[in-house]
């Protein structure tokens, strides 16, 4: 049964909302490549209030209790488009969109089965562009205040879909960085190591990025060991 919500957890996503809107920025963009024309996508990034297994880490921040959580998916091993990844719900801005955020919550709802009705949308990060796509992807800041069953609809799309507790990404124990290697440039980024029923998820790339820039902007981070390189297929820990 889900608890009261995290005491300050709401308020400092709208807070931080507020100031990106204000152009307080998470720095996201600093020495990211401009794209050309690139194609307008959103996300939705959505917290809310575990209604299943919470985290048995304790963090240190207040506000994250160890039932708050954030919703994500794996995308299908058959996509052409970062197969297998764990993402956030979301994809292109279509012509009918009002926005972005329209987008976001169009396709969180196609993705997830989510009842957007109950979402409260909080407001947008800056838009980030992502070179390898040509995408200009807008992330979007919602509460699930009124939490409703989602899973898998298109099969041919996501391969799960799953509430994340924030407190597990958190933990130290579970953070390190990936290493990719692409036309002779190498990437270095943070990665979480998930912990599941069905094994490790890794969490890396776009997803990770974002969420390691939200939880340092809020103070939610804790120290982690920036050696540890987790490997794109890892085995088990």
């Amino acid at each position: 049964m889900a608890s009261t919500p995290p005491i300050g957890a709401r308020a400092q996503l709208a807070a931080l909302a507020e100031s990106v809107a204000g152009g307080a920025g998470l720095e996201l963009l600093r020495g990211m490549p401009t794209v050309a024309d690139p194609r307008s996508a959103a996300v939705l990034i959505l917290f809310g209030i575990l209604d299943g297994r919470a985290s048995a880490y304790e963090a240190q921040a207040a506000a994250v209790s160890r039932d708050l959580d954030v919703l994500l998916l794996s995308r299908a091993e058959t996509l052409r488009s970062h197969p297998g990844q764990v993402a956030f719900p979301g994809g292109r801005v279509d012509p009918g969109d009002a926005d972005e955020t329209a987008a976001a919550l169009r396709e969180a709802r196609e993705e997830t089965g989510l009842d957007t009705d109950g979402v409260e949308v909080l407001g947008s990060l800056e838009p980030i562009p992502l070179e390898h796509s040509r995408h200009l992807v807008t992330p979007v800041l919602g509460w699930w205040r009124a939490p409703s069953p989602v899973g898998v609809v298109d099969h041919a799309e996501s391969a799960d879909v799953f509430r994340a507790p924030i407190a597990d990404l958190i933990d130290p124990a579970h953070r390190g960085v990936t290493v990719l290697r692409r036309e002779g440039v190498t990437f270095r980024g943070p990665a979480f190591l998930l912990p599941s029923e069905a094994g490790d998820r890794l969490v890396w790339g776009f997803t990770a990025m974002i969420l390691d820039a939200l939880f340092t902007r809020l103070g939610w981070a804790e120290p982690w060991d920036d050696r540890w390189e987790i490997p794109l297929a890892p085995p088990p820990r």
